[in-house]
């Protein structure tokens, strides 16, 4: 088999990347790839063969640096006219003139966008990180599902979305808050692409069901949903409580339901009680002769350091998966 070279931004040498692929990477609907094209001049300088267009490194860098410059606030128009070199860069304006203390002047770059520290990371994770730095709605959960359809739910979560959150949230520390609203705006587009992803009816099996909940004083919900989703999309029924549940709540929807198994999310130690999972891994429920227990996974860095035996502790999300799983096969 061939080895095709590639260059420095990962384009095929020689091949260029689809309208789709690029918008992929920038982290923008390929109707605005196409408009930025059509409407300002910004398509690709080399033409091939039929109706698909292909993007190079260079044609990439372009449109990096209108996402860049876009995503300060300037108008897309006046961004064109800086990346066709039609402005100088140092007269684009980035403050009101009321504004004491005007903007250094913008600089090209190289790799345009978030300026998130995203390592070494799949290419969507840029794209989704812009897409979340410019508010766009409309790309990010298009990104979002396109990643999950792609890679699947595990592996999109694991290697892509987990990525871009953290990177997300470091911004946020090292900034005084600044992008708060861009975390929690990526944070409610993931849960609506896991809810979209799930289906819709999944027949619940007597004493196989999986039911989810945040320990009391615990509002993290997110890595719970994700584990929601990856059950039901392996028809395993699930009850998810989400944040915060009682313990007088929690215990009785225990005895409701009869699970097979109890995952307890603790994202601080301060939240983790281990006497709470011993209590719930201890409650029996059925007729004489044939009680049962359910198998109590205690999720989420809370707990570290807090479990005991018998109390298993996944350490990531295909883990819980797999060991749901199997617990689940073995109940009648």
């Amino acid at each position: 088999m061939a080895v095709h070279e590639r260059d420095d931004e990962g384009v095929p040498a020689g091949a260029g990347l689809t309208t789709g692929e690029v918008a992929r990477r920038l982290g923008v609907a390929p109707t605005t790839v196409r408009t930025w094209d059509r409407r300002y001049g910004l398509g690709p300088d080399a033409h091939t063969g039929g109706r698909h267009r292909r993007w190079t490194a260079g044609d990439m860098a372009r449109l990096e640096r209108m996402c860049a410059l876009t995503a300060t606030g300037i108008a897309p128009a006046e961004a064109a006219r800086v990346v066709r070199g039609d402005a100088p860069t140092e007269a684009v304006p980035t403050r009101p003139a009321a504004d004491a203390a005007p903007r250094p002047a913008v600089r090209a770059r190289s790799r345009a966008g978030s300026g998130l520290r995203l390592g070494d990371v799949r290419q969507e994770c840029k794209g989704i990180a812009r897409a979340a730095l410019r508010l766009d709605a409309a790309a990010l959960d298009e990104l979002l599902e396109a990643a999950i359809d792609e890679h699947g739910l595990v592996t999109a979560w694991t290697e892509v979305i987990t990525p871009t959150l953290q990177a997300v949230g470091r911004k946020w520390e090292s900034s005084g808050e600044k992008y708060v609203e861009v975390e929690h705006f990526l944070s409610w587009h993931v849960s609506g692409a896991l809810r979209r992803s799930t289906p819709s009816a999944i027949a619940d099996r007597p004493g196989a069901i999986t039911m989810l909940a945040c320990v009391p004083g615990e509002n993290h919900t997110l890595s719970l949903e994700v584990l929601a989703a990856a059950l039901a999309e392996r028809g395993l029924p699930v009850r998810m409580f989400g944040g915060a549940v009682p313990v007088e709540s929690l215990v009785t929807a225990v005895r409701r339901t009869g699970p097979a198994a109890v995952g307890l999310w603790a994202q601080s130690r301060t939240t983790a009680s281990r006497p709470l999972a011993q209590h719930v891994a201890a409650m029996e429920w059925g007729v004489r002769g044939a009680r049962r227990k359910p198998v109590v996974l205690t999720i989420g860095p809370g707990w570290a350091g807090r479990t005991s035996a018998g109390l298993p502790r996944p350490a990531g999300l295909a883990e819980a998966v797999t060991l749901l799983e199997s617990v689940v096969s073995h109940k009648p």
